[in-house]
């Protein structure tokens, strides 16, 4: 006799209610498993929520999914582009599919390869030629070529340098202050968080357990002084490192 194991139902993302202001960077740091990607996708239109409400501007992502997918790019760890074009190539396609002007796309590319540190040579290297951290930026740099009303950027710096991820958040935060871009950034890193996010949420098991700016944050463990990283160990009873080894 043969039977199926029944599957245990896990709850993703829990009861969550939050709102960004336009132009904020708001960052959500938690270990794997933890729901920040979940709520990515979600935001994204990629997946739908079992239960509750969410809108992007006012647009509901489930009633109007086209419409949001208009305002928002995504930037995840899983870095996805066209492997047999160049770096170069990648971002004038994206620019034909936003309809930006030829003279206009060229310039920004170049702008944007190379505050993300682009030599020419590189620019016109077929993208799978490049190392791993080089084609993450390629994905990140077609996602801020658009300059979104939204960016979603899940765990963007992941295997980067040192050098890269700053030039990826140092480019992050010039499209903020450009455009007014409103940046939702899920990461591992607590010094990233701590430097270019407005608010910080720490989400644990599918829920914030604390949300607000750093000062917030250590206030609400009653210690002026302290590091993102104490907090997050207070809250949780555990290092982030830890608890990803749990899942």
């Amino acid at each position: 006799m043969f039977g199926r194991r029944a599957r245990r139902r896990i709850t993703a993302v829990d009861r969550l209610s939050f709102t960004i202001p336009k132009g904020e960077i708001f960052g959500i740091l938690g270990p794997n498993g933890s729901g920040k990607s979940t709520l990515i996708r979600m935001l994204s239109t990629l997946i739908l929520p079992d239960a509750g409400e969410i809108e992007v501007f006012g647009r509901d992502v489930v009633a109007d999914s086209l419409a949001v997918r208009r305002t928002i790019n995504r930037v995840s760890v899983d870095a996805a582009f066209f492997k047999k074009l160049s770096a170069w190539e990648n971002l004038s396609y994206a620019a034909r599919l936003y309809g930006v002007p030829r003279g206009e796309a060229r310039e920004r590319t170049a702008s944007i390869l190379e505050e993300m540190g682009f030599s020419r040579e590189k620019m016109e290297q077929p993208v799978e030629a490049l190392s791993r951290g080089m084609q993450q930026k390629v994905a990140i740099a077609r996602a801020l070529f658009t300059s979104p009303a939204l960016l979603l950027m899940d765990e963007p710096t992941t295997g980067l340098d040192p050098v890269s991820k700053r030039q990826v958040q140092d480019h992050t935060l010039r499209v903020r202050e450009r455009h007014d871009t409103t940046v939702l950034l899920t990461t591992h890193d607590m010094d990233e968080a701590e430097r270019i996010c407005d608010r910080i949420a720490i989400i644990h098991r599918g829920r914030f357990i604390v949300e607000g700016t750093l000062a917030d944050l250590r206030g609400h463990v009653g210690r002026d002084g302290a590091s993102l990283e104490d907090i997050f160990i207070e809250l949780t009873g555990k290092e982030l490192v830890e608890l990803d080894e749990e899942k």
